[in-house]
């Protein structure tokens, strides 16, 4: 963390679709200038205005202009911000000189990516100056995967008190989401088609479960590919996050040093089977999918929801069965807040050190009690 920093937390991107909704939430919850100081980063200082002040957000919030295509301004926006949330996406596309930037200045990094095999690429080149300069570097804070990766937490810590220890195997079901894509998570989709074809061994990263776990290799996973009938919750089909999901779940275990397991099973499948509530691909949305820019519009957002189911099942046939529950449209409504609210948490808990870390591996049960208490998400014990 840069501990001479002007802001607690700069928004980058917060003239784009999912950096406005982050704007407008620190705004609300936060003003400007109190329990949290933040600033609005973009490459536009006219946008920027703008976006201000149709959100609601005083006049007196600052505004840095910063552009991806500059990596002078980019170094300048990093040593003014303890952390940088960024939504500037495609990220294998314009976030690499952030991390490398990031890495150096000691500056905590957040973001919301999907793109695994960008990730890897981040840890491999950055692993090590983040840990000696004291940057936590935190991908992928919003409905991928923090629903999923503290859910998988949760539902280990419920299992040590009901039944006495972790359990090796857990399965994440999605039982019901209402919510739309935006174009940037199209977008990055299309982004990571492309640089398969350009270098197909990125697919070895994409198709493995631990393709984040470099040098850590566990047991076959079940490939969630094709729907089934599931004994412990009937009906069950492919749910298009999982891809992303089962690799955050699985690196933030080697993070913690293996608290569910060296031998740790998990798969994501949507239950209800094909046509069940989640996105299955990309493919299937009308056109493939919105334009950058484009999404959910606010009523969509919030009559939108999400309720996920943890089954831990003990080597003996015990279960735990625990719940993680949403108020507002997965990928932006909740993600919005679930990634304002991640930053704050993490620059309030100076004790992380540096690295390149998942948002439940390196914040455990203060995000979820952070989580529960400010961004409308429920973590429930059912059994």
């Amino acid at each position: 963390m840069n501990p001479k920093a002007e802001f607690d937390i700069i928004v980058y991107g917060a003239s784009g679709y999912t950096g406005r909704l982050v704007a407008e939430y620190l705004a609300q919850t936060y003003g400007v200038g109190g329990e949290v100081t933040w600033a609005m980063a973009g490459r536009s200082a006219a946008k920027l205005a703008e976006v201000r002040d149709s959100v609601g957000a005083p006049k007196d919030t600052p505004l840095v202009v910063a552009d991806a295509a500059d990596p002078g301004s980019v170094r300048a926006m990093v040593l003014r911000a303890k952390a940088i949330v960024t939504t500037v996406g495609p990220y294998q596309l314009y976030g690499s000189d952030l991390v490398a930037a990031c890495a150096e200045a000691g500056t905590d990094y957040l973001d919301l990516s999907g793109e695994p095999n960008w990730m890897r690429a981040m840890i491999e080149a950055h692993e090590a100056q983040a840990k000696a300069s004291g940057a936590r570097i935190l991908f992928s804070c919003g409905f991928d995967s923090i629903p999923f990766e503290l859910g998988v937490w949760f539902c280990e810590e419920t299992a040590r008190a009901k039944l006495g220890g972790p359990v090796a195997r857990v399965k994440g079901r999605v039982r019901g989401m209402q919510g739309g894509l935006s174009g940037g998570t199209a977008a990055s989709g299309a982004a990571t088609m492309a640089a398969i074809q350009k270098d197909p061994s990125i697919l070895a990263v994409m198709m493995s479960p631990f393709g984040l776990t470099p040098g850590f290799e566990g047991p076959a996973q079940p490939s969630g590919q094709v729907a089934e009938d599931d004994p412990d919750v009937g009906p069950v089909a492919p749910f298009m996050m999982a891809v992303i999901n089962t690799k955050n779940v699985h690196r933030s275990n080697l993070l913690m040093g293996h608290p569910y397991g060296r031998d740790f099973v998990y798969d994501e499948m949507v239950m209800g089977g094909p046509g069940g509530p989640g996105f299955t691909d990309l493919g299937s949305l009308p056109g493939g999918g919105p334009k950058p820019g484009e999404g959910p519009t606010k009523a969509e957002r919030e009559a939108g929801f999400y309720d996920i189911l943890f089954v831990g099942i003990a080597a003996d046939g015990r279960q735990v069965r625990v719940a993680v529950k949403g108020d507002r449209d997965p990928g932006y409504g909740s993600t919005s807040k679930m990634l304002a609210e991640a930053a704050i948490c993490l620059v309030r808990a100076p004790d992380v050190a540096g690295g390149v870390w998942t948002p439940g591996a390196a914040l455990q049960g203060r995000l979820v009690d952070r989580l529960q208490a400010r961004a409308g998400l429920r973590f429930e014990v059912e059994g």
